[in-house]
């Protein structure tokens, strides 16, 4: 008697519509939940066949797995159509299984998730067609532009290399620059619109990264120049070889990140790295920097930096142009190739703009062999050909096993160390005496290496007589936001620790620029 009270007492609280059917398909037992979702009283169904209230098109699936539930005494998932008491359907999804003579079943009412699921899937296919509509369009509206645009820049240009005075030829100065930019406008905005459609692919070829790379890098460096800019460009031996990928994406967001940084820098410099790092087998990661002394951003605007036609401010625009894409193209075709862009700024002082891409390279084409560069042995060359006698390294490091880790390293290439054991020490001796390279340690007593490094930066801006030193920041702390904390404070690199012969001569040649 207990055991009965509590089976009815199941039956009675089951939000789901539980049922059990003998062997011709005929309802022996349900719960109230029937009444609920169908309408019939309990009483009415039970003795009935359930195929009666079945959907007539849903009447040989439903009699399919109910056969199936007699070979195989499982059903899962499976979903058909039940008639309410006023003629209505609801969609339900059965469970069930056989015990003996009876099947189990239980019931749940999916109608409105199913209608839901209905009208996402038309939702999306409307928009799909909403995005190759407007992909289309803009297709369109390019070529329309471009026809005439390239009939005024053509013309113009064949203007330019006629005499004209010089008033006549501001003109079409004029007229050639603006057309020259609303060509890029428009290209941007096609570009954009091919990313978010999902209609752009990698075009995948081995490649030699430094004349791909020189030769853009050509065309800045003059622009650079006319706006009295220091164009400077550090290209790592391990950067140096043959890769595989997309040079033509490559080149073309370290041309949108330099670009920037020419455009948004009006006295100082803009500085170019490129390296590379190896990971497992022949795979590396080729690392992009780009750095300025321009008009920077601050934190409220970080957030939305990568984000589409977004620019730090409407003066921005009137001053400088652009549509405020580049970036977010930028980002969309770093990740399309596996990699990640970060950036860091200070208002006013200039920003950092970092790419990391992985790159097979290709050690099987004639010319590839030049990726061995990365060799401790070939860093320990560049660095002994050094011309100007020893290097003269100032180590600012409160760690004596440390200290000792950075002298046996760099003691076999002549290089002459002073050791700091605070921040506050290592700035005194900067003042005090010219360097090569400052070694800085991130955590140290009094003074750290953070305050250090921005103490070291601002002595030199007061020193127009000194060289900028280059510093690369060793340090325990190796997550993100210690490396952009590093760069923010004025160090052209951040190296983690553990410190590896191989790693520290590589920073350190990468930073003099040895590497040709």
């Amino acid at each position: 008697m207990t055991q009965a009270l509590d089976f009815e007492t199941f039956f009675a609280v089951s939000m789901d519509l539980l049922v059990i059917r003998d062997a011709e398909y005929r309802i022996v037992k349900v719960n109230q939940a029937w009444e609920r979702v169908l309408g019939y009283r309990m009483d009415e169904l039970e003795g009935q066949p359930m195929l009666s209230f079945v959907h007539p098109d849903d009447i040989p699936a439903t009699d399919a797995q109910m056969q199936r539930a007699a070979t195989e005494r499982d059903v899962d998932g499976f979903v058909n159509r039940y008639r309410q008491r006023d003629g209505r359907y609801r969609h339900l999804e059965w469970r069930a299984h056989q015990h003996g003579d009876l099947v189990y079943g239980v019931g749940r009412d999916v109608t409105e998730r199913l209608a839901i699921e209905a009208e996402m899937a038309q939702a999306r296919a409307a928009a799909e067609a909403a995005s190759t509509a407007k992909s289309e369009f803009l297709a369109n509206m390019s070529h329309e532009i471009r026809t005439p645009l390239n009939g005024v820049i053509g013309v113009a240009g064949a203007l330019a290399r006629t005499e004209l005075s010089a008033s006549q030829r501001e003109m079409v100065d004029l007229i050639l620059t603006s057309g020259q930019t609303l060509e890029r406008v428009v290209s941007d905005v096609l570009e954009f619109s091919k990313i978010e459609a999902g209609q752009l692919e990698l075009e995948m070829k081995p490649f030699d990264l430094r004349p791909e790379i020189d030769g853009l890098l050509d065309l800045f460096r003059a622009r650079a120049a006319e706006k009295g800019l220091t164009f400077t460009i550090a290209f790592e031996k391990c950067a140096q070889g043959w890769f595989y990928g997309d040079v033509v994406r490559i080149k073309q967001v370290l041309g949108n990140l330099v670009s920037n940084a020419v455009k948004f820098t009006t006295h100082g410099e803009v500085g170019v790295r490129i390296g590379a790092g190896d990971l497992d087998g022949d795979d590396a990661v080729l690392t992009l920097e780009v750095r300025d002394t321009g008009i920077g951003f601050d934190e409220s605007f970080a957030h939305r930096l990568f984000q589409r036609f977004s620019q730090a401010d409407g003066s921005i625009t009137r001053r400088f142009g652009g549509t405020g894409l580049g970036l977010s193209i930028s980002q969309a075709l770093v990740e399309m190739m596996g990699g990640d862009i970060r950036a860091s700024s200070t208002p006013g002082r200039g920003s950092v703009f970092e790419v990391r891409l992985p790159l097979p390279r290709r050690r099987d084409v004639v010319g590839g062999a030049a990726a061995d560069a990365c060799d401790p042995g070939l860093a320990l060359e560049a660095l002994g050909a050094r011309e100007g006698g020893a290097l003269r390294v100032l180590l600012a490091e409160d760690h004596a096993v440390n200290q000792r880790v950075v002298e046996l390293i760099l003691g076999p290439v002549g290089a002459g160390l002073t050791k700091a054991e605070t921040g506050e020490a290592a700035l005194r001796a900067f003042m005090a005496e010219e360097f090569d390279l400052v070694l800085m340690d991130m955590q140290m007593p009094v003074m750290d290496g953070l305050a250090a490094t921005r103490a070291i930066r601002d002595f030199e801006a007061a020193r127009p007589d000194r060289v900028r030193t280059p510093i690369v920041m060793l340090s325990a702390n190796a997550m993100q936001q210690h490396k952009d904390e590093a760069i923010a404070a004025g160090a052209d690199r951040h190296l983690a620790k553990p410190v590896t012969p191989a790693g520290l001569l590589g920073a350190v040649a990468g930073v003099l620029n040895l590497a040709g």
